[in-house]
C-alpha cells in the first residue's frame, strides 16, 4: 500500500507530464488542440505542481496554521511597562505591551482594541472629522482622564487631529488591561 507522500508525488508527476503536453500513462505529446496545451490551463497545473512540491517538500503535512493565542500578559510583565512621562499616541502603548511579550503564537493587542474599550467605558466617542473620517476623540470623562487632542499640520500643511494619552490615562490602561482584553 503506498503512502501518502507517495500518492502525492505521483500526482505531482501527472501534473507535471499534463502541464508540459504529455500523457501522464504513456508519455506521448498531447496533440496542440487538447484542452491541456491551453495556455490558462497549463499554467494552473504548474502552480497546482509547484503547491504540492512544497508540501512534499514539508514531508506532506499540509496542516492550516495555528490560530494564535489570545493575547495576555504576565503581573510581572505588566510591572516591566515603561510609562511616557509626555502624552503619547496609543501605538505606542500597544508596541510597548506587544514588546512585553515574547510568546511567537501569541496574538497581539492593538489599539482599536484599547479605544474600544475605552469608548465603552466612556472616555472616547466616535465622531467625523472636517475631512469626513471617522476618528474616536476624547469626552469630558476622558478629558479628565488624561486623553487630550492635539491639532498637528501635515507635511503638506493640512492640519489634523491627533489623540494622545497622558501618564494618568496610560495608567489607567495598564491598570484595566484584563477587562480590555476580555472585551476584544
Amino acid at each position: 500500500m503506498a503512502t501518502e507522500l507517495e500518492i502525492m508525488q505521483h500526482a505531482k508527476h501527472y501534473l507535471d507530464e499534463l502541464a508540459n503536453g504529455r500523457n501522464p500513462l504513456t508519455g506521448a505529446q498531447l496533440p496542440e488542440a487538447d484542452i491541456v496545451n491551453n495556455v490558462r490551463i497549463s499554467r494552473c497545473l504548474f502552480y497546482t505542481s509547484d503547491v504540492l512540491r512544497q508540501v512534499i517538500s514539508k514531508g506532506g503535512l499540509h496542516k492550516s496554521p495555528k490560530a494564535k493565542k489570545r493575547f495576555s500578559l504576565t503581573a510581572e510583565q505588566i510591572a516591566g511597562f515603561q510609562y511616557f512621562d509626555q502624552p503619547i499616541f496609543i501605538s505606542a502603548i500597544t508596541e510597548r505591551l506587544n514588546a512585553l511579550n515574547q510568546d511567537p503564537a501569541m496574538g497581539k493587542i492593538t489599539p482599536q482594541h484599547i479605544t474600544k474599550f475605552l469608548e465603552q467605558q466612556g472616555f472616547l466617542h466616535l465622531t467625523t472629522n472636517a475631512q469626513g473620517d471617522k476618528q474616536r476623540v476624547p469626552t469630558d470623562n476622558g478629558f479628565a482622564l488624561g486623553i487630550s487632542i492635539e491639532e498637528r499640520a501635515g507635511a503638506d500643511g493640512r492640519k489634523y487631529d491627533v489623540v494622545l494619552y497622558n501618564l494618568s490615562a496610560q495608567h489607567y490602561i495598564l491598570d484595566h488591561l484584563d477587562e480590555i482584553i476580555k472585551t476584544r
